[in-house]
């Protein structure tokens, strides 16, 4: 029973999560956009704002609860 409800939880989150993602807007394009945009990510005075900080954090709080999820699949699984 509890085995049914992490995995349908699992499914939903993980649907979630691809949603989330690829709302999100690109930074840039190509590897040398994903270093800049890396360092801007870090070192830069810009910080997101409205729609782009609510799906930020919206991944982070999906991906911790998938990681969480599926370790307690496999835990449940034993």
């Amino acid at each position: 029973m509890l085995h049914t409800i992490v995995l349908t939880l699992l499914i939903i989150v993980s649907i979630a999560l691809i949603f989330v993602v690829l709302l999100q807007s690109g930074k840039s394009a190509g590897l040398s956009g994903a270093i800049s945009g890396g360092a801007e990510q870090l070192f830069g005075k810009q910080k997101a704002r409205g729609l782009d900080l609510i799906l930020h954090r919206l991944t982070i709080i999906l991906s911790v609860l998938f990681f969480l999820l599926t370790i307690s699949l496999a835990y449940l699984g034993v």
